[in-house]
């Protein structure tokens, strides 16, 4: 279908009226066809009233009918076949394969998010009769079910223009809980983000929900992103970007006369340490792995192991050794943007201006390349000088890495101490070797989302079990997931029923339990009616 530039509003595709840009191809600069329109202060308020006005028809849907929706939307998506792929290739330099991956992973999280809703396990239905004998008062009836908070702003991500976008991870997960979307498009790939949206209105057409439940709006973060974080009937927000970025949406939520939660995923550079006895086995295997991680992607991963920490001896110098010809061996690669390669070079010049600083290995120059490339990259420091800089501590968000050296196993220690939250935490260890470093594990568990043992995390797994998030500052709340079915509990709240007539309960919380939900009944799980 061809890309129109307009704007997805209540039903409507219309042309924005705040003004007109291009998308440009990052693997040439040259600008994409056609000009893509932005919403003006009158668009972003019909997209908010529609959103209020669906949100309480959404809120009561069936189980049933939003798992429909959800399976029609990745059955939609699929069937723009070649064009989305061609499209998110020409708007993000990646190549075909990984928009193929990141396609199935959206339609997978979907139907998963589907699977999940229909059980009803999310609703979290708690009863406890009354027991109007009780001495020395009597307990009312008391019945606890999640509902939906109302609409949700989600905000596109760069690096990720399915999987964090239109129909990723957070739309999926407020749509499961019942609430209205409203999508602020990422300006890097707006193409995608139209061909998406049609595929998501279509599925809100086929299923006869109402047509409020989700827009599409593209324009600036400062104007139109703002504006939604504003309005009185947003209830939540969805965002994975910069520190900066995110930071600017909670003030923003905070200064408002009802404040809303922000679920911000920030950035991380991702500590993996390697123990001396995984060494000693196999310091070549885990720096082949270590660099094909770092440089997947162009590191443009928000879990890109942006920091190594381990003891500096002669199998570490094996490591690098081997890492180093590994680097130089990778091309130049095609970043988002302008302003990611910016920010990454810029970031590589602050990271080798300070003088602990070495930079021991370069892949292919970005110098000459026809679009935006990133250079990998590979740095040393002691682990004093580490400790001692809290400005190499940062991300830099792309293929580079710094390896800290340490003296012993007391200096890793205080190297982890001194790290600010993260989304994951690796740990390459010999069989046994990690009994020796429990210390260390409880240490990771404070700081990090999830911990990697023998392995490397990027490639975060879309199921029940997976968290994704961290102390701040890798998100805003280390509470929440933003992958996998958990992170429905972000757009859900729990509401009491007390003495509420039997006719006028939920279908979740009646006595004959007409959706047969395992339920905590008086501090039993059952399925039985009452």
């Amino acid at each position: 279908m061809p890309i129109s530039g307009k704007l997805f509003i209540n039903g409507a595709w219309v042309q924005g009226e705040g003004g007109t840009y291009h998308a440009s191809n990052p693997a040439t600069k040259s600008e994409i066809e056609p000009a893509m329109s932005m919403a003006s202060s009158e668009q972003v308020d019909a997209a908010i009233k529609a959103a209020e006005l669906a949100a309480p028809a959404f809120r009561n849907s069936s189980l049933q009918k939003r798992a429909e929706f959800l399976r029609t939307c990745a059955d939609e998506i699929m069937a723009l076949g070649d064009e989305l792929l061609e499209r998110v290739t020409a708007e993000t330099g990646y190549p075909r394969a990984r928009g193929e991956m990141e396609r199935g992973r959206t339609c997978n999280q979907l139907r998963l998010f589907a699977d999940t809703i229909e059980t009803g396990d999310y609703l979290d239905a708690r009863i406890d009769t009354a027991m109007p004998d009780r001495q020395p008062l009597p307990r009312p009836d008391l019945r606890h079910l999640n509902q939906a908070i109302g609409p949700v702003v989600v905000f596109g991500a760069s690096n990720f223009p399915l999987a964090f976008s239109v129909a990723g991870g957070d739309s999926a997960a407020a749509f499961a809980a019942g609430c209205p979307v409203l999508v602020k498009g990422h300006s890097s790939h707006p193409g995608t983000s139209e061909l998406v949206a049609h595929a998501v209105a279509t599925a809100v057409e086929k299923c006869g929900l109402p047509k409020g439940i989700f827009s599409l709006l593209m324009g600036s973060g400062s104007k139109v992103g703002a504006a939604l974080v504003k309005a009185p009937a947003v209830k939540a927000v969805g965002f994975t970007g910069s520190l900066a970025g995110g930071m600017a949406l909670v003030e923003i939520a905070n200064a408002r006369p009802e404040p809303i939660p922000v679920f911000a995923e920030m950035g991380s550079i991702n500590p993996v340490i390697l123990l001396p006895d995984a060494l000693a086995n196999n310091a070549d295997g885990i720096a082949t792995g270590f660099v094909g991680s770092l440089t997947l992607g162009t590191g443009q991963f928000c879990v890109n192991p942006g920091l190594v920490i381990a003891i500096d001896d002669d199998n570490l110098q094996t490591f690098i050794t081997t890492a180093s010809a590994a680097v130089a061996e990778v091309q130049a690669g095609v970043m988002l943007n302008e302003r990611i390669c910016t920010a990454y070079c810029d970031g590589l010049q602050e990271y080798s201006s300070h003088d602990g600083v070495e930079v021991i290995s370069a892949g292919g120059s970005a110098e000459g390349q026809d679009g935006y490339c990133g250079q990998a990259t590979l740095m040393t420091a002691t682990a004093d000088y580490f400790l001692q800089n809290t400005a190499i501590h940062e991300e830099v968000f792309g293929p580079a890495s710094l390896i800290v050296k340490c003296k012993n196993k007391d200096e890793i220690l205080r190297v982890v101490t001194a790290l600010k939250g993260q989304l994951t935490g690796t740990i390459h260890c010999a069989d046994g070797e990690l009994a020796s470093y429990t210390e260390l594990t409880d240490l990771l568990s404070l700081r990090v989302g999830r911990i990697v043992i023998n392995g490397f995390p990027t490639g975060v797994e879309v199921c029940h079990a997976m968290v994704h998030g961290g102390p701040f500052p890798a998100s805003t709340d280390s509470r929440f997931t933003s992958v996998g079915t958990s992170s429905i509990k972000r757009f859900i709240r729990p509401v009491c029923y007390q003495g509420f007539p039997e006719a006028l309960l939920p279908d979740a919380l009646r006595n004959a339990n007409p959706l047969g939900l395992l339920r905590l009944v008086n501090g039993v799980k059952t399925t039985d009616a009452i």
